[in-house]
């Protein structure tokens, strides 16, 4: 029968806490307090920049942060926004807004994100095209 020694117990156990190491980001989510004429109030996203989209998981739609006050973000929505409600979460993406430019967008007709909407299929992506952003003042 293996013997139980409590010095080896507590040396792993003391190894094990020493190296954990978990990190909650509580500041790159949030949670909507209220939704309405395409508008959503939220409470969170602490850094969250001026411009910068947000994304919407349960309703899978994306939102520009423009009102940044000390207790609530302001984000317009961009979408369909019948999906989202009260207490839903909103993540960062850290990324502002901006859509693809090159010969590739030519002709073809696309939404505020540069998703294409002419029915012509995907875009095709390619190192030469560059992003042009929407930077508010």
């Amino acid at each position: 029968m293996a013997q139980i020694r409590a010095d080896e117990i507590s040396r792993v156990l003391r190894q094990e806490i020493e190296n954990y190491d978990q990190a909650v980001n509580v500041e790159e989510t949030g949670s909507v307090i209220s939704v309405g004429d395409g508008i959503a109030r939220i409470y969170g996203l602490e850094k969250v920049m001026a411009g910068e989209l947000v994304e919407f998981p349960g309703a899978g739609v994306s939102g520009l942060a423009l009102n940044l006050e000390e207790d609530q973000v302001g984000v317009v929505l961009l979408g369909e926004f019948q999906g989202i409600k009260e207490g839903d979460e909103v993540r960062r993406t850290g990324r502002i807004m901006s859509i693809p430019v090159g010969k590739a967008m030519i002709g073809r007709v696309v939404n505020a994100l540069g998703q294409p909407i002419d029915g012509k299929g995907p875009i095709a992506l390619s190192a030469s095209l560059l992003a042009l952003s929407i930077v508010s003042p």
